[in-house]
């Protein structure tokens, strides 16, 4: 897919008429312990980097595809090394290493992926989250390089500091939209937990005059 056509399929999206079954501010409710399982992002033993994170946005993909991997292609098709990267021969180890090299790339794709099929927008709160999350890292990163080209340590502290926020809403929101898509593919596997009726209260339990 070229750029003019990611470009034109971004906007398109715009106007997709439904709504996720959950904004991100409310996935910490609607899926409490997905939503922990999927913040527990970066683990380090012994110089192996073992991460939760990875394993569900590599479980949220193969999910997305009706677990059909014959259907998989890197990045979703959304990116130009889409297609052209064996998927057709090792469709699972692409996976595994689109996830581990390109994480955040991994959970976008996956959620292009369920915009298009159900036809979902995204609200401007969400939109307002995950755009401060990108803002956040790109400042990082700016004074990163500046800390590295005057060499000054006031600068070089500021950096550790934004870099270490950052990193935090990095893993927090890639934490809340991976919930996001786990709810809303409940909802199409019809997995989500029928609502309680609402019964009429016991007598001794109704107000009395």
């Amino acid at each position: 897919m070229g750029l003019d056509e990611n470009v034109e399929k971004m906007q398109q999206r715009q106007h997709y008429k439904n709504l996720w079954h959950t904004d991100l501010m409310g996935t910490i409710t609607a899926d409490t312990g997905w939503n922990n399982v999927a913040a527990e992002k970066m683990r380090e033993f012994k110089r192996v980097e073992c991460s939760i994170g990875y394993c569900a946005s590599y479980m949220l993909r193969k999910r997305a595809l009706y677990d059909d991997m014959t259907r998989y292609k890197c990045c979703g098709g959304y990116f130009p090394c889409s297609g052209k990267c064996g998927e057709s021969k090792c469709p699972e180890f692409c996976l595994v290493t689109e996830v581990c090299c390109c994480f955040g790339t991994s959970v976008s794709s996956t959620r292009y992926l369920l915009q298009d099929e159900f036809n979902i927008q995204t609200t401007p709160c969400d939109n307002c989250i995950i755009g401060f999350m990108i803002i956040l890292k790109q400042v990082a990163c700016i004074f990163s390089i500046l800390a590295c080209i005057t060499g000054s340590e006031e600068i070089r502290d500021i950096a550790d500091v934004l870099g270490c926020i950052a990193e935090i809403v990095y893993c927090s929101v890639c934490a809340c939209i991976q919930t996001q898509h786990k709810v809303e593919m409940d909802k199409r596997d019809n997995k989500l937990d029928p609502q309680p009726a609402m019964g009429v209260p016991l007598t001794q339990h109704m107000s009395r005059k």
